[in-house]
């Protein structure tokens, strides 16, 4: 089937799973066009979409959940989706595993707000590393280089705005020592080429399209996110890991020191079980498993293996019951 990258209404909740042929619409909140979400949740929602009158997957057809049409729609990011979930705007979205435990705990950034307690999982997808990129020009090798820089923190509301946050709080800035933007990913890439900011955030997984696009077209460098003040933020945050983005991801740019989260699936606890169970089988296929290993470079991290790594609120019922069929959990 041809994938539906554009944004379509989301139903609030699906009904249960019915008879063959019957039209099913599911929405996957993800996050910026340039960033590693969108790409990815288009590939996810191709994988478990099976239109009325596709082919048999026996025949060369679509091996997804027969009758359902997934639509992987553009978001403002983790924080966005979560409140959209639970709000009934999306059917499930992508989400950092920080931002989906506070905000079902109401702790960290939702202190003090009504917890989003109905936020279920359905998988854990891939690690997503915090990328600060730099016009080389800038003169910025640290984080307290951006002191009276003009930074893009991406748009309010998203996991990268959160992540950017507080790691200058920890490195002792606020949004005030700098002169702060708020651009998604592409719009913040072409601002570095126009010479109109010096430095960006983004949360995602590397490679990430724009990035390697603007390394081809303006001298970046990745910004290291380490020391001291990266061991404190560890420590305080179980969320956050240590880890490298490697050398070669971006054209001529080494390996670099960061922190990293992690992706997950979510949903809403009141999501029909029946039809999250399939879609969470159909995830876990031979043929899906073929097509993130082709739609884009994190899918290959998408692995049954890892699907519990750091997931910190509860399994939404129906995909708990397919991880029990299969041995997954006890």
């Amino acid at each position: 089937m041809k994938l539906l990258f554009l944004a379509f209404v989301a139903l609030p909740g699906l009904a249960a799973v019915g008879a063959a042929q019957e039209l099913r619409l599911f929405s996957i909140g993800t996050g910026g066009t340039g960033a590693t979400y969108y790409p990815l949740g288009g590939t996810i929602a191709n994988a478990i979409s099976n239109p009325p009158g596709s082919r048999p997957c026996d025949e060369g057809g679509s091996c997804g959940v027969e009758g359902l049409i997934a639509v992987a729609q553009s978001s403002k990011g983790s924080v966005d989706n979560v409140q959209g979930i639970v709000s009934g705007r999306f059917d499930s979205g992508f989400s950092q595993s920080d931002v989906a435990y506070w905000a079902w705990s109401g702790t960290g950034l939702f202190d003090g707000e009504q917890p989003l307690d109905t936020l279920r999982v359905i998988a854990a997808l891939y690690p997503e590393h915090i990328q600060l990129i730099a016009r080389a020009d800038a003169g910025i090798s640290g984080i307290a280089g951006l002191e009276g820089k003009r930074v893009s923190l991406d748009e309010k509301g998203s996991g990268s705005y959160a992540n950017a946050s507080q790691i200058l709080k920890f490195y002792g800035l606020t949004e005030g020592d700098l002169e702060p933007f708020y651009l998604k990913t592409a719009p913040a890439a072409e601002a570095i080429i126009a010479g109109q900011i010096d430095a960006f955030f983004i949360t995602a997984g590397y490679p990430t399209n724009a990035i390697i696009e603007l390394a081809e077209r303006a001298d970046i460098t990745l910004v290291p996110i380490a020391g001291a003040d990266a061991d404190r933020i560890v420590e305080a945050f179980p969320f956050y890991s240590r880890d490298t983005v490697p050398a070669g991801t971006y054209p001529g740019i080494g390996a670099t020191r960061t922190l990293a989260v992690g992706a997950q699936w979510v949903t809403d606890e009141r999501a029909d079980p029946e039809l999250i169970h399939a879609i969470t089988r159909v995830l876990w296929n031979d043929k899906s498993r073929a097509l993130l290993d082709v739609g884009h470079a994190k899918g290959a991290e998408v692995t049954l293996e890892s699907a519990f790594d750091g997931v910190a609120i509860p399994l939404h019922p129906g995909a708990e019951r397919f991880y029990r069929e299969i041995g997954a959990i006890d």
